[in-house]
């Protein structure tokens, strides 16, 4: 079934809580380490009223003031005032910014050949808080898309009657704006202009610019993307004091900040919201060995971030629920487990055991519970995915309707398929038992 993503232009900021940096700006007579604070607490861990929304400095005095408050050689400071520099760059991309000197055309955005960026989310392990290295460590922000003025997207399963829905294309539609040219005076409907009257005057459309064909291509979109941030990023000051460098990246754009020995690694997804819910096709790479460029997955990363943060606020002081995570999370290095698989067991173990059951002192039995959890899964061959026709998901998360009326999905499918598959999971897990004794008679 086809469902429909509204005609909007981009947005020209978004209400909300303040930006981090203002309370930055706001907090430094108070005293640096209070500001300091808040900053780290809105883009390095996991605080409802940031993670849901990055903002970023309304001006360049904020962004000045917000990057100059970190006290020297405090390295958690630094990595959070250079994400904060980006989202700030991303900012200007939204507000539609165009900037002066040789990039001007480069970084110039027509309302028309690129789509409006929305809302961003702090998604993944570091935004919510429970990364298990501390080297190596990648910020992913999600950003969503919103069809520029004069066309609509228009999600389309991939394979129709595919359960469970993960694998969608996003057909571009242009879309009749006789009515608003009445009103505005100045824009022209793509359908019932010239062609070449539009071009003088409008510029490309999105079919022309970032499409295959009729479909909004995953990696013509990164691309541009890339361009975008690269022509900004060069007239600002702060890139004579941060390399920013860009990282081959075909489905996602991703960078890498650097100054002295300092360097960060900062992944943006693209992602097209489904209809009002937190469950956005995203410009990550499905399973399959090849993902065709103009596949858009169902991605569940920001319902996932959604969930931490309810947490957060919920949470007594004392839970250790991320820390059981984040040491379970390393146990897994060198064997077939991945993170999603281990961090789904502690969603259903978060969702069934009362928060203050996860106090600091309770901190060996759950980690037993994960344990109990995932070998119980080994043995049954089954891991159901935490939102897929899961009753028990807390209100404040919004779920398609499609979505909340699947049936569970296997997480261990392939175990079930492959009993030598099952076999190795079972050793690998034996394996992981004995590394989790030893990390903790070591901490001992």
């Amino acid at each position: 079934m086809v469902s429909s993503i509204g005609v909007t232009t981009c947005p020209r900021g978004q209400p909300g809580q303040p930006s981090p940096e203002v309370h930055w700006a706001q907090c430094r007579a108070a005293g640096r380490q209070k500001g300091l604070g808040l900053l780290y607490s809105a883009l390095v861990r996991p605080r409802p009223e940031y993670c849901e929304q990055l903002r970023a400095p309304q001006g360049e005095k904020d962004l000045r003031v917000a990057t100059t408050c970190p006290e020297e050689g405090n390295k958690d400071a630094e990595r959070a005032m250079a994400v904060t520099i980006l989202v700030w760059v991303l900012q200007q991309l939204i507000l539609n910014v165009r900037v002066v000197g040789d990039e001007r055309d480069e970084a110039r955005r027509d309302h028309s050949s690129f789509p409006g960026l929305g809302s961003r989310f702090g998604i993944g392990s570091t935004m919510e808080g429970w990364s298990p290295s501390e080297e190596n460590i990648i910020y992913r922000v999600l950003v969503s898309l919103i069809p520029p003025y004069g066309h609509a997207f228009l999600p389309e399963l991939c394979n129709p009657g595919e359960t469970p829905e993960r694998n969608f294309r996003i057909r571009v539609q242009l879309v009749c704006t006789c009515k608003t040219e009445q009103l505005v005076g100045d824009m022209l409907c793509f359908i019932h202009h010239d062609e070449e009257e539009q071009r003088r005057n409008r510029g490309p459309s999105l079919l022309q610019t970032v499409c295959t064909g009729s479909y909004l291509d995953v990696q013509k979109t990164a691309c541009r993307f890339h361009q975008l941030v690269k022509a900004c990023w060069v007239v600002l000051p702060h890139s004579r004091r941060w390399r920013l460098t860009m990282l081959p990246c075909n489905r996602s754009c991703k960078f890498k900040m650097a100054r002295a020995e300092e360097e960060i690694i900062i992944e943006i997804m693209l992602g097209v919201q489904q209809g009002n819910s937190d469950i956005f096709l995203s410009s990550q790479a499905s399973e399959a060995l090849f993902t065709p460029s103009t596949t858009w997955t169902s991605s569940c990363a920001v319902a996932e971030a959604k969930f931490f943060e309810r947490l957060a606020r919920r949470a007594p002081d004392g839970s250790f629920h991320l820390r059981c995570l984040q040491l379970c999370a390393r146990i897994l290095v060198g064997t077939g487990f991945s993170e999603y698989a281990l961090k789904t067991v502690v969603m259903h173990l978060l969702n069934t055991t009362p928060l203050s059951g996860w106090h600091r002192t309770h901190f060996l039995l759950r980690l037993d519970d994960i344990m109990r959890y995932l070998c119980h899964c080994l043995e049954e061959k089954r891991l159901d995915h935490f939102f897929f026709g899961n009753e028990k998901i807390p209100e404040e998360i919004v779920l398609p309707p499609a979505l909340q009326r699947a049936e569970p999905f296997n997480l261990f499918q392939h175990l079930a398929q492959d009993p030598d598959a099952q076999a190795q999971a079972m050793r690998e897990f034996t394996d992981m038992q004995d590394r989790l004794t030893g990390m903790l008679a070591n901490d001992n």
